[in-house]
């Protein structure tokens, strides 16, 4: 196995390693997770559920150790609170919904009074799960619990360049003696994800576009099916009429959450030719009065970039921008203080989509503001893109905002608002359009249905066909 050293975004040192698993330590896992997956499929939903539950409370017990893991990883506190509490929530979610879901009673065929049938779910036996850096912990469980709940195991690669969760969350898993062998953790880089597909019976990434596109055309070779959550660059449109305040403030907070590293974030904003310089002020005034967090609880509203990599692809957005004709009225480029690599609130204009910074998914805390003349405008430009994850709407009411929401091709628009898919996750569905993403819905208490095959058992409860009826067929013939 390979060491791979970890970074430590606050201080910028390399204080932390783990062991990349190779394909046959994943094979290993792999095996020995199917083999546990038939007692676990077999005892039922109530037993699964009751584990489940169990785990939820183990979680609790262990939550200060995950958060303080978390924390160190993502240079914050409050969030990993909030990707805790999540998970946990997500568990009390599906093995509530999970019953009504997988419920299979017998049924009549209309159409043939003495046949009786029921549908059957089969779990796949293991889910591979790949899940990226910026919410560790949510994203490698927002997909494997309702997949636990079907009757799958899983096995998780969580990134590499935030594992510092992994070892406090096997405590918890290995108090839950039902769960062993049926939740896997596993540590490694790209090498070890493959090993995943190639092993898993179905796999789930969540990640940037280029990544998906290889696991899916691994997936394809390996015949499983795959689910892709990916990139966004979702825009807001602030239409004639709109509370300026309000949207600049819902924008901010979207853009700028978790230091603008989260696939949904609004990383472009159309504004009405009427109130675009408005809007643009008070952009820039709300977010000049937001200042750095340096520690835990100091009151700062965000935190360095957790991956280093990515304020490189900001800055190198920016310049493009520039150099195209951008200004950049407030914040700018990153900068390094200790070790530790900030990217300030930054609010850009006179941009178009001849700019990287308006096209590319940028994972940092940037609005860049371009105006449009008619709604006609708007759509094509909100529309101009390959990505469809979600976006925003801002109108002087729901009915104006909604009618417009309608008409962009992005799986779940908040009107007058931001992030609104985010509470709908057990009571509405959504899905990808464009490159951002495949599969089905990861929201929705059916998601669960993702994970299963169905088995049709059909029984004939009259009489049978004589052999008479062959002799008719081929005299028919």
């Amino acid at each position: 196995m390979t060491s791979i050293a970890v970074r430590n975004p606050r201080t910028g040192e390399h204080d932390y390693q783990i062991e990349a698993i190779d394909a046959d330590g994943i094979g290993n896992t792999v095996a020995q997770a199917r083999e546990a997956q038939k007692a676990w499929a077999a005892n039922g939903l109530s037993y699964r559920t009751a584990a489940l539950l169990e785990w939820a409370n183990q979680l609790e017990t262990h939550s200060a150790a995950i958060v303080a893991a978390l924390s160190v990883d993502t240079a914050r506190h409050r969030i990993s609170e909030e990707e805790l509490g999540a998970v946990i929530h997500f568990i009390h979610g599906f093995c509530d919904a999970a019953p009504e879901v997988l419920a299979t009673p017998f049924r009549k065929l209309d159409a043939h009074p003495d046949v009786v049938f029921k549908i059957t779910y089969v779990p796949y036996p293991v889910v591979g799960v790949i899940s990226p850096w910026n919410f560790p912990l949510v994203l490698s469980f927002i997909d494997a619990i309702p997949a636990l709940v079907a009757g799958a195991a899983v096995v998780i690669k969580p990134s590499e360049v935030t594992p510092r969760f992994v070892e406090p969350l096997r405590k918890s898993i290995e108090a839950v003696p039902a769960l062993r062998g049926i939740v896997n953790l596993v540590t490694g880089d790209a090498g070890t994800g493959a090993a995943i597909v190639a092993k898993s019976d179905a796999v789930v990434f969540t990640g940037s576009v280029p990544t998906g596109q290889k696991i899916a055309a691994a997936a394809a070779q390996a015949f499983i099916p795959v689910f892709l959550e990916l990139g966004g660059k979702d825009a807001a449109v602030v239409l004639e009429g709109s509370d300026i305040e309000r949207a600049a403030t819902c924008i901010l907070r979207s853009a700028l959450y978790n230091s603008g590293q989260v696939c949904y974030a609004i990383e472009r904003v159309y504004a009405h030719d009427s109130l675009y310089d408005e809007l643009v002020a008070e952009l820039s005034r709300q977010a000049a009065t937001l200042r750095r967090s340096f520690s835990e609880g100091d009151g700062g509203h965000y935190g360095p970039m957790i991956f280093e990599k990515q304020a490189a692809t900001i800055d190198s957005q920016l310049r493009d921008a520039v150099e195209k004709g951008a200004k950049i009225l407030l914040g700018g480029t990153s900068e390094r203080v200790d070790g530790a690599v900030w990217v300030d609130p930054t609010i850009v204009t006179d941009v178009d989509h001849s700019m990287s910074l308006m096209t590319e998914e940028t994972f940092g805390p940037i609005v860049p503001v371009m105006r449009f003349g008619d709604e006609t405008e708007a759509e094509r430009l909100a529309n101009d893109t390959i990505f469809g994850l979600s976006g925003a709407v801002f109108g002087p009411d729901t009915h104006t905002a909604g009618d417009f929401a309608t008409k962009m091709e992005a799986g779940g628009v908040s009107i007058n608002d931001t992030e609104l898919p985010r509470v709908m996750m057990f009571d509405g569905e959504k899905t990808a359009f464009k490159k951002s993403g495949m599969g089905g819905s990861r929201y929705g208490a059916t998601s669960i249905m993702r994970y299963v095959r169905k088995r049709a058992l059909l029984a004939n409860e009259g009489a049978v066909q004589s052999l008479d009826k062959l002799a008719e067929s081929s005299s028919a013939g």
